[in-house]
């Protein structure tokens, strides 16, 4: 017997006992369907972690932080210089294995007024244009600092959408979007006119929150707002990176000097004197590979400028990455252990039943080996039986997947829409035919080692 005929048959078999097919099929279906839908909101959720590590910067960026000295070191602790445009400079020249390097120098205050508007905005930072590239923003109204705005320390900013809300108003509030180019805020105390306005910034799950909110309002005849003119771009938290780029206010290094200078106390005088430290330093890496070289020539620049001193760290993203894989991994490993015993549920059912069909073949068996048929014949068709019952089950498996997964964005339409993958459909086939071949295996063997004569005296 041929692969096509025994394939052949074994599908004719299949369909003349529907509703039995069905109940066999049962355990291969919902294993499938488990498999698919898991592996598909692993991914959702996965994504979404992926988008807040990218909204921070991106998997190349890498922060150097402040550091206390060694304990080996503590007799230089005075002499640690910080974090200083001499590093910068250095870095820019002597680290060809870097992109980009972007210092930064914050505001401690971070007070802004309208009119009789007042906001708070996340962060209040000095900066280069390479800030651009380094935290992946983008300028969708008017523009970034010019070369002249940074060497004549100009009163201007770049702002994003959620102090735009707070300020001015938000487009859902109002009906219309205001673009408050060349409007004259305070910050600070100190008048900055607005030259530019980054582009909104949220998360899927949070642009989901946002139209709900708006059809409701609609379906209620009320005037749509989302929650964005509550400080949105997601919930107003510090660990939120959509909504703090949102509430990002950017403005020339220069200015943030001239404007806002700090000031440290001389151990020695007791007198303030000009605190000429960086807050930040960010670097980026031209590839991920070099990763490892290129932050050694940053530790060789660093040592030179800070004289051997380590009042520094760099912390990347591994930690965010670990987190994130650490979680998926449980995930992944919760819902393989659900699908599995789901599909070997469904593998020990069609065993059983080819056991019983086998049962009522016994005659049948018989006949076929007395004209001929050998026993690996009848081990084959009984196998090949079996895992198209087990493909059956998986295409039906997929397809009730796809309803899963429409289920599941209609019970939870705000989170992370699951993503289903070919490669979780490949390999829950695989699942399903390895599953039917081991569930016919048995079977088989008791088919093949029938005797003719036996088996026609049942």
């Amino acid at each position: 017997m041929n692969l096509i005929s025994a394939i052949d048959f074994s599908v004719r078999n299949v369909l003349a006992h529907p509703f039995r097919t069905i109940l066999t099929m049962l355990g291969i279906i919902l294993g499938v369907s488990s498999l698919v839908a898991m592996t598909a909101m692993v991914k959702g959720m996965e994504k979404g972690m992926k988008e807040s590590m990218i909204a921070m910067g991106g998997l190349d960026k890498v922060l150097i932080s402040e550091d206390g000295v060694p304990s080996e070191m503590d007799h230089l602790a005075d002499l640690a210089p910080g974090r200083t445009f001499r590093d910068v400079y250095a870095l820019r020249k002597n680290a060809p294995l870097l992109k980009v390097v972007s210092p930064e120098l914050r505001a401690d205050d971070r007070n802004i007024t309208y009119g009789h508007k007042r906001t708070w905005p996340s962060e209040l930072v000095g900066v280069w244009p390479a800030v651009l590239e380094m935290n992946l923003f983008e300028v969708e109204h008017g523009r970034f600092f010019c070369d002249m705005d940074e060497e004549l320390a100009l009163s201007v900013c770049v702002i994003g959408t959620g102090i735009r809300d707070e300020l001015f108003g938000s487009p859902e509030k109002l009906g219309f979007e205001i673009i408050p180019i060349g409007k004259w805020i305070n910050i600070n105390g100190q008048p900055f006119r607005i030259v530019g306005m980054f582009r909104h910034y949220e998360s899927e799950r949070d642009r989901k929150i946002r139209e709900l909110e708006a059809k409701r309002r609609r379906e209620q005849g009320q005037q749509s707002g989302p929650a964005r003119q509550k400080g949105w771009g997601g919930s107003k938290t510090w660990g939120n990176p959509f909504w703090r780029k949102n509430n990002t206010v950017y403005i020339p290094m220069r200015t943030m000097w001239l404007k806002f200078p700090r000031y440290l106390e001389d151990s020695e005088t007791g007198t303030l004197i000009p605190d000429t430290r960086l807050t930040d330093i960010d670097i980026k890496v031209r590839s991920m590979e070099t990763m490892d070289k290129a932050l050694q020539q940053a530790r060789n620049v660093l040592g030179i400028t800070h004289h051997g001193i380590l009042d520094y760290e760099f912390r990347t993203q591994e930690s965010g990455i670990e987190d994130i894989n650490k979680r998926i991994r449980n995930a992944r490993l919760s819902g393989g252990i659900i699908s599995g015993l789901s599909l070997l549920i469904g593998g020990i059912g069609i065993m059983n039943i080819m056991f019983a069909s086998i049962q009522e073949r016994i005659r049948e068996i018989g006949t076929c080996k007395a004209l001929g048929a050998s026993g690996s014949a009848v081990f084959f068709q009984v196998v090949t039986e079996s895992i198209v019952v087990c493909i059956l089950g998986a295409l039906v498996g997929m397809g009730a997947s796809l309803g899963v997964v429409e289920l599941l964005e209609w019970l939870s339409p705000t989170q992370n829409s699951p993503v289903i993958t070919p490669a979780a459909l490949m390999t829950a086939s695989a699942c399903s035919i390895i599953i039917g071949m081991l569930a016919g295996i048995f079977p088989a063997l008791k088919a093949a080692r029938m005797s003719p004569m036996e088996a026609l005296k049942y």
